[in-house]
């Protein structure tokens, strides 16, 4: 196996079809598909299963997708340092995130990167936090922030932020509860018990509040499973129940009059914000330069209010600027 068939090989598993690899790579695909019958051969094994939807690594394949991406970083490592890039740093920063911090991080991390470092190109990736993870184990991303710590072999994360969250209604006094005036604080076994409209119990934020309702020893009262924040706020405006959200994820509703709003006491609920990376993988110069100013401007964001309801935490060492 050489460097080429492991970066055609990688396309192919990446895109699942011979054509679009071919189509990225700019090779004829007959070309693609003699190098993998090549390395099927030399290795003495069947590396991908094709059928008509396209194709998937085997186990086989699996293992030397793993091994091709660690690879490729090594090299692409090797190449900048090659190159003298360190003090200015260049290529491609894959980082992933949760669709609620993209919404408010994407655009200033994407700025600042644009006015700091004009040749690294950032490709964002967004999904639910557990997907993201997946993601960073199998090595398909550099960085990620999380809604949670990992003790995972080979990743390690930062604390960064912590975020508020709050209890929503609609917009118009609904007859069935005695809620304090919007704004008061409203104590979580309250708010637990009222009809809830919730992500599902796989999602981080459901896990969470079930979490919290364990330590006051009672249960969440959930109406409505349903994971998409603007389908929630939806149902809540139409009367079909409460939540529990990010206070960012509800604040331009909330000044816009459609939703109301309480602080959660007794206890409050608060949501962490990680930032992940891998330790077992080198970091290109590119990936440490965004892995820095991504703290900055997630910090940054909650010191300003532009993320609401989020606080700063202090940092490793003491070095706290917020």
């Amino acid at each position: 196996m050489d460097i080429r068939q492991l970066r055609y090989f990688l396309a192919i598993a990446e895109q699942g079809s011979f054509s679009r690899a071919a189509a990225q790579l700019h090779v004829a695909q007959p070309a693609l598909s003699l190098h993998v019958r090549n390395m099927e051969t030399d290795l003495k094994v069947q590396l991908l299963h094709r059928s008509p939807k396209g194709v998937v690594p085997t186990e086989a394949g699996a293992i030397l997708l793993r091994n091709a991406r660690i690879i490729l970083d090594q090299l692409a490592v090797a190449e900048e340092e090659i190159r003298g890039h360190e003090s200015d740093p260049a290529g491609e920063v894959r980082l992933g995130l949760p669709g609620t911090v993209s919404e408010v991080l994407s655009v200033p991390l994407i700025t600042a990167t644009h006015q700091r470092y004009p040749k690294i190109k950032i490709r964002i990736a967004e999904a639910m936090s557990g997907f993201v993870l997946e993601w960073m184990r199998e090595a398909r991303i550099d960085l990620a922030i999380l809604y949670r710590d990992v003790n995972d072999h080979g990743i390690e994360t930062v604390r960064l932020l912590e975020e508020e969250l709050c209890f929503l209604g609609q917009a118009v006094d609904a007859d069935e509860p005695d809620l304090p005036p919007p704004g008061e604080a409203l104590a979580f076994a309250q708010a637990a018990r009222l009809p809830l409209i919730l992500p599902g119990p796989s999602h981080g934020l459901r896990e969470l509040l079930a979490r919290q309702a364990l330590t006051v020893d009672i249960k969440l009262n959930t109406v409505i499973d349903i994971d998409s924040y603007g389908n929630i706020k939806e149902l809540v405006r139409d009367g079909f129940g409460y939540s529990i959200l990010p206070a960012n994820a509800i604040a331009r509703e909330v000044q816009a009059g459609e939703l109301r709003r309480w602080p959660i006491a007794s206890p409050a609920v608060r949501r962490a914000v990680h930032l992940a990376y891998s330790v077992e993988r080198p970091m290109t110069n590119a990936v440490t330069a965004i892995q820095a100013l991504a703290c900055e401007v997630l910090r940054d964001l909650a010191r300003t209010g532009r993320w609401a309801g989020a606080q700063a935490c202090p940092l490793p060492g003491g070095n706290d600027d917020a």
